[in-house]
């Protein structure tokens, strides 16, 4: 799992996934930390195809319900492109938090979804989650045009609502927002 963790968390998507295989060749089965740290190996493009396979064994392992997984799961599908599958994910899990929601705003955003990353960003609220600094980020980072700058204006009320204007990079975001 360290060895895992290490690769995955500094770009070596190859030498993390070669470590998981060889892992499971040598008959240690994955538990929740080792998925969540080969689908952060696999939140690129190229890893995507195996971070499917992945998703296969998780289910297959019934970890598919646990949040941590789960909010993995929609992140490495964020961070490929795979809004959709994403979104499913997101959908079905019983429970979230603060970190799945950012996890499929910041997929929405990196990928051009700004639509959608607003209707999230709303949706989350309304289920009764409260936005917090990473998600602020996310949302300013998708208000950078002349159009979005009014809901841009929202936000920024909003963050001042929940006294986190002062915050450094909260306060960079607007600024770059504006």
């Amino acid at each position: 799992n360290s060895m895992i963790a290490a690769y995955s968390s500094r770009a070596h998507a190859k030498e993390a996934i070669k470590l998981f295989i060889q892992m499971q060749q040598e008959g240690i089965y994955p538990d929740e930390i080792t998925f969540v740290n080969i689908l952060n190996a696999c939140a690129i493009p190229e890893a995507l195809a195996f971070g499917k396979l992945i998703h296969s064994q998780i289910v297959d392992a019934s970890f598919e319900s646990n949040i941590i997984v789960a909010t993995a799961l929609v992140n490495m599908y964020g961070r490929c492109g795979n809004v959709k599958d994403a979104r499913r994910m997101l959908n079905i899990m019983p429970e979230r938090n603060v970190v799945s929601w950012n996890a499929m705003i910041g997929g929405y955003i990196r990928h051009g979804h700004i639509e959608e990353a607003f209707k999230t960003f709303e949706q989350m609220q309304q289920e009764g989650m409260s936005p917090d600094k990473v998600t602020f980020i996310n949302i300013l980072n998708a208000c950078d045009s002349p159009e979005t700058l009014e809901s841009g204006n929202l936000v920024h009320a909003h963050i001042v609502d929940k006294g986190l204007e002062l915050d450094v990079v909260v306060g960079n975001a607007l600024v770059n927002m504006y």
